[in-house]
Protein backbone atom coordinates (compact mmCIF):
# COMPACT_ATOMS: atom_id res chain seq x y z
CA UNK A 1 0.00 0.00 0.00
CA UNK A 2 1.32 3.43 -0.92
CA UNK A 3 2.10 5.88 1.83
CA UNK A 4 -0.61 8.51 2.38
CA UNK A 5 -0.01 11.88 0.77
CA UNK A 6 1.52 14.49 3.08
CA UNK A 7 -1.09 16.64 4.78
CA UNK A 8 -1.43 20.31 3.85
CA UNK A 9 -3.67 22.80 5.63
CA UNK A 10 -6.50 24.29 3.59
CA UNK A 11 -6.10 27.91 4.68
CA UNK A 12 -4.06 30.64 2.98
CA UNK A 13 -0.76 29.53 4.56
CA UNK A 14 -0.92 25.92 3.32
CA UNK A 15 1.40 24.48 5.94
CA UNK A 16 2.65 21.22 4.41
CA UNK A 17 4.06 18.13 6.11
CA UNK A 18 7.61 17.14 5.18
CA UNK A 19 7.81 13.34 5.49
CA UNK A 20 11.44 13.32 4.40
CA UNK A 21 12.26 15.79 7.17
CA UNK A 22 10.39 14.56 10.27
CA UNK A 23 9.89 16.85 13.25
CA UNK A 24 12.63 17.26 15.84
CA UNK A 25 9.72 17.37 18.31
CA UNK A 26 6.15 16.39 17.39
CA UNK A 27 3.91 19.45 17.11
CA UNK A 28 1.47 18.81 14.26
CA UNK A 29 0.46 21.46 11.75
CA UNK A 30 -0.43 25.01 12.81
CA UNK A 31 -3.96 26.37 12.75
CA UNK A 32 -4.53 28.01 9.36
CA UNK A 33 -7.66 30.20 9.51
CA UNK A 34 -9.14 31.89 6.47
CA UNK A 35 -9.10 35.20 8.39
CA UNK A 36 -5.48 35.60 9.41
CA UNK A 37 -4.10 37.29 12.49
CA UNK A 38 -3.17 40.92 11.83
CA UNK A 39 -2.50 42.24 15.34
CA UNK A 40 0.90 42.35 17.01
CA UNK A 41 1.75 39.92 19.77
CA UNK A 42 4.76 39.73 22.03
CA UNK A 43 7.14 36.89 22.72
CA UNK A 44 9.60 36.44 25.55
CA UNK A 45 12.54 34.09 25.06
CA UNK A 46 13.90 33.34 28.50
CA UNK A 47 17.56 32.56 27.78
CA UNK A 48 20.64 31.68 29.77
CA UNK A 49 21.77 35.29 29.22
CA UNK A 50 18.55 37.06 30.09
CA UNK A 51 15.16 37.70 28.53
CA UNK A 52 14.82 38.55 24.85
CA UNK A 53 11.52 40.36 24.27
CA UNK A 54 10.18 40.42 20.72
CA UNK A 55 7.23 42.11 19.02
CA UNK A 56 5.76 39.92 16.27
CA UNK A 57 4.40 41.73 13.20
CA UNK A 58 1.45 39.65 11.99
CA UNK A 59 0.34 42.32 9.52
CA UNK A 60 3.53 41.76 7.49
CA UNK A 61 3.97 38.02 8.01
CA UNK A 62 0.77 36.37 9.27
CA UNK A 63 1.68 32.79 8.30
CA UNK A 64 5.07 33.07 9.95
CA UNK A 65 3.66 34.57 13.14
CA UNK A 66 0.95 31.90 13.33
CA UNK A 67 3.57 29.18 12.96
CA UNK A 68 5.94 30.74 15.49
CA UNK A 69 3.16 31.09 18.06
CA UNK A 70 2.08 27.49 17.38
CA UNK A 71 5.59 26.22 18.06
CA UNK A 72 5.91 28.28 21.23
CA UNK A 73 2.54 27.13 22.55
CA UNK A 74 3.60 23.50 21.91
CA UNK A 75 6.87 24.14 23.81
CA UNK A 76 8.93 23.33 20.74
CA UNK A 77 11.64 25.84 21.65
CA UNK A 78 11.83 25.14 25.39
CA UNK A 79 15.15 23.68 26.48
CA UNK A 80 16.85 24.26 23.12
CA UNK A 81 20.11 25.97 22.28
CA UNK A 82 20.93 28.54 19.62
CA UNK A 83 23.38 26.58 17.52
CA UNK A 84 24.93 29.19 15.23
CA UNK A 85 26.56 32.59 15.65
CA UNK A 86 28.04 34.52 12.74
CA UNK A 87 30.54 37.37 12.85
CA UNK A 88 31.22 38.09 9.19
CA UNK A 89 31.70 41.76 8.29
CA UNK A 90 28.30 41.76 6.58
CA UNK A 91 26.42 39.06 8.52
CA UNK A 92 26.04 39.20 12.29
CA UNK A 93 23.23 36.95 13.53
CA UNK A 94 22.37 34.35 16.15
CA UNK A 95 20.43 31.40 14.72
CA UNK A 96 18.08 29.32 16.87
CA UNK A 97 15.07 27.06 16.58
CA UNK A 98 16.40 23.53 16.12
CA UNK A 99 15.83 21.23 19.12
CA UNK A 100 18.42 18.80 17.74
CA UNK A 101 21.11 21.50 17.98
CA UNK A 102 22.55 20.42 14.63
CA UNK A 103 21.11 23.05 12.32
CA UNK A 104 19.21 20.34 10.43
CA UNK A 105 16.12 19.90 12.62
CA UNK A 106 12.71 21.38 12.06
CA UNK A 107 9.00 21.05 12.91
CA UNK A 108 8.05 18.48 10.28
CA UNK A 109 6.33 21.01 8.03
CA UNK A 110 7.18 23.95 5.82
CA UNK A 111 5.35 26.96 4.41
CA UNK A 112 5.60 29.86 2.01
CA UNK A 113 7.83 32.91 2.21
CA UNK A 114 6.45 36.31 3.18
CA UNK A 115 9.38 38.32 1.92
CA UNK A 116 10.12 41.88 3.01
CA UNK A 117 9.65 44.75 0.57
CA UNK A 118 10.65 47.68 2.77
CA UNK A 119 14.22 46.92 3.87
CA UNK A 120 16.86 49.58 3.10
CA UNK A 121 18.75 48.87 -0.15
CA UNK A 122 22.54 48.56 -0.22
CA UNK A 123 23.64 51.42 -2.52
CA UNK A 124 26.37 49.58 -4.45
CA UNK A 125 24.71 46.14 -4.42
CA UNK A 126 21.29 46.23 -6.10
CA UNK A 127 20.46 42.63 -5.19
CA UNK A 128 21.14 43.13 -1.46
CA UNK A 129 19.35 44.87 1.41
CA UNK A 130 20.11 45.70 5.01
CA UNK A 131 18.55 43.56 7.72
CA UNK A 132 18.80 46.09 10.57
CA UNK A 133 20.02 45.40 14.09
CA UNK A 134 17.12 44.11 16.16
CA UNK A 135 15.42 42.23 13.31
CA UNK A 136 13.85 38.79 13.76
CA UNK A 137 13.73 36.75 10.55
CA UNK A 138 13.24 33.17 9.38
CA UNK A 139 16.13 30.99 8.29
CA UNK A 140 15.43 28.74 5.31
CA UNK A 141 16.94 26.24 2.89
CA UNK A 142 15.58 27.90 -0.24
CA UNK A 143 12.29 29.38 -1.45
CA UNK A 144 9.20 28.44 0.60
CA UNK A 145 11.05 26.16 3.04
CA UNK A 146 10.33 28.02 6.27
CA UNK A 147 10.08 25.78 9.32
CA UNK A 148 11.18 26.49 12.88
CA UNK A 149 14.65 28.01 12.61
CA UNK A 150 15.01 31.77 12.93
CA UNK A 151 17.76 34.32 13.34
CA UNK A 152 18.22 37.40 15.51
CA UNK A 153 20.26 40.24 13.99
CA UNK A 154 22.69 41.83 16.48
CA UNK A 155 24.30 44.26 14.00
CA UNK A 156 23.16 45.58 10.61
CA UNK A 157 23.63 42.76 8.09
CA UNK A 158 23.61 42.58 4.30
CA UNK A 159 21.59 39.81 2.65
CA UNK A 160 19.43 39.11 -0.34
CA UNK A 161 15.79 39.89 0.58
CA UNK A 162 15.07 36.15 0.72
CA UNK A 163 14.32 35.84 4.42
CA UNK A 164 10.94 36.59 5.98
CA UNK A 165 11.06 39.37 8.57
CA UNK A 166 8.40 38.87 11.23
CA UNK A 167 9.42 40.80 14.32
CA UNK A 168 11.69 43.19 16.18
CA UNK A 169 13.70 42.81 19.37
CA UNK A 170 13.43 45.45 22.09
CA UNK A 171 16.47 47.13 23.62
CA UNK A 172 16.40 45.02 26.78
CA UNK A 173 16.41 41.91 24.62
CA UNK A 174 19.30 43.27 22.60
CA UNK A 175 21.40 43.41 25.77
CA UNK A 176 21.08 39.63 26.12
CA UNK A 177 21.83 39.14 22.43
CA UNK A 178 24.85 41.44 22.65
CA UNK A 179 26.21 39.43 25.58
CA UNK A 180 26.03 36.23 23.53
CA UNK A 181 27.66 37.90 20.52
CA UNK A 182 30.43 39.40 22.66
CA UNK A 183 31.43 35.90 23.77
CA UNK A 184 32.43 35.07 20.21
CA UNK A 185 32.38 31.77 18.38
CA UNK A 186 33.65 28.46 19.70
CA UNK A 187 37.08 27.71 18.19
CA UNK A 188 37.78 24.32 16.67
CA UNK A 189 41.05 22.47 15.97
CA UNK A 190 40.54 23.24 12.28
CA UNK A 191 39.72 26.92 12.84
CA UNK A 192 41.05 28.63 15.97
CA UNK A 193 39.38 31.96 15.06
CA UNK A 194 36.07 31.14 13.36
CA UNK A 195 33.53 33.69 12.13
CA UNK A 196 30.69 31.15 11.87
CA UNK A 197 29.85 28.35 14.28
CA UNK A 198 28.55 27.50 17.71
CA UNK A 199 28.53 30.39 20.21
CA UNK A 200 31.41 30.19 22.69
CA UNK A 201 28.91 31.10 25.42
CA UNK A 202 26.16 28.50 25.42
CA UNK A 203 22.94 30.26 24.39
CA UNK A 204 20.00 28.25 25.69
CA UNK A 205 16.32 29.10 25.26
CA UNK A 206 15.04 27.87 28.58
CA UNK A 207 11.45 28.83 27.88
CA UNK A 208 9.43 30.78 25.31
CA UNK A 209 6.10 32.50 25.99
CA UNK A 210 3.50 34.39 23.93
CA UNK A 211 1.63 37.43 25.28
CA UNK A 212 -0.91 39.78 23.76
CA UNK A 213 0.80 42.67 25.56
CA UNK A 214 4.49 43.25 26.33
CA UNK A 215 5.09 41.80 29.79
CA UNK A 216 8.38 41.58 31.71
CA UNK A 217 7.99 37.95 32.70
CA UNK A 218 7.81 34.51 31.13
Amino acid sequence: MADPAPRTTKGPCQYAETPDDPPARPVGLPFDPRHQQTWNTHVVLKTSHGKIMITLDAAKAPCTVQSFEHLILHRFYNGTNCHRLTAYPTLKVLQCGDPSGTGNGGPGYQYKDELPTDLPPVPDRPDRVYYPRGTLAMANAGPDTNGSQFFLVYADSILRPNYTVFGTIDEAGMAALDAIAAGGIQPTPEDPAPVDGAPALTADIQRACVHLFPLPFC
